[in-house]
């Protein structure tokens, strides 16, 4: 009798049905999650695929869904994003089953994320993000849930360490980030809260400062305790004299940090904000409503 070794069993081809090796396939690649193999995509790991409602299309998540209807390569007219929440069909890894949105396959019964949101209709194997769904927010976030609040007013979760000290800015997280132009109410990457309010990417906001940009890109505000750098200043217009014909100069400024309209002697280097000492200021072509001079 033939004999061939399959998968390192040996089986007979006169017995084993195509259906039994059928099976022995599925086990062998349960064993492959079982043994740490990775599957999904570069952004989840799980074991389904969705099938986009917008145009029907088989993607393994909504992020590989709107990086392929949202490249350079489609015509503009017909580039878009998933709406995730109207997703009704996966597809399983395993059998290659389609159904409904659910967390176990209905017909070989295995979890397809660890992770499951019926509102989201969202699947995750990897459960160390300690994902949760925010109800304010209307997503699932990620960080556990007993670390973060929501604030209705800026309409996003900030965490519990900004509970009492962060600016509320209305609907703060619903744009896109002034630097790269993301949009980060939904972003996968880490968000910063500066201190006027604003949001920006962590990454980004590190690439500001390596080439020593200091201020909000939306408002201008100093991003930082800048009180050193204002000393340092302090020290370099005080070693710079202006020209006689300069004395009596005075120039109208703003001050993007406290908001207060002075005028002040001019100086080419910086000018100073009589009202909170801060150097970042900007010249006006209106004078101040009350004239302040220094």
């Amino acid at each position: 009798m033939h004999h061939k070794k399959s998968w390192g069993v040996e089986v007979s081809s006169n017995v084993v049905t195509q259906g039994r090796i059928a099976v022995f396939a599925q086990s062998r690649e349960r064993w492959n999650w079982e043994l740490g193999g990775t599957g999904g995509c570069s952004h989840y790991r799980r074991r389904c695929k969705i099938r986009a409602p917008c145009c029907g299309e088989v993607f393994d998540c909504r992020h590989c869904h709107n990086d392929a209807k949202n490249s350079l390569k489609v015509d503009l007219r017909d580039r878009h994003e998933i709406p995730r929440h109207q997703v009704q069909k996966v597809i399983c890894s395993l059998c290659n089953t389609e159904q409904d949105v659910q967390q176990y396959c209905t017909r070989c019964g295995d979890c397809m994320g660890k992770y499951f949101c019926a509102k989201c209709k969202f699947f995750d194997d990897n459960v160390s993000k300690k994902q949760y769904h925010c109800d304010g927010c209307g997503i699932c976030r990620t960080g556990g849930e007993e670390n973060f609040f929501h604030c209705d007013r800026c309409g996003c979760c900030y965490s519990n360490s900004l509970m009492d000290s962060h600016r509320c800015v209305e609907r703060a997280m619903h744009h896109n980030c002034p630097v790269c132009f993301e949009y980060l109410f939904d972003s996968t990457k880490d968000i910063s809260v500066l201190r006027c309010g604003h949001t920006i990417h962590l990454e980004c906001l590190k690439e500001m400062r390596l080439h020593s940009q200091y201020s909000c890109p939306v408002c201008s505000r100093s991003v930082c305790d800048m009180s050193s750098v204002w000393k340092k200043l302090d020290q370099e217009v005080a070693s710079i004299p202006m020209p006689e014909i300069y004395h009596n100069k005075m120039v109208p400024i703003l001050c993007n940090d406290c908001g207060k309209k002075s005028s002040v002697r001019y100086h080419v280097l910086a000018h100073k904000c009589p009202g909170c000492s801060s150097y970042n200021t900007r010249q006006t072509r209106d004078g101040p409503s009350t004239c302040v001079t220094i």
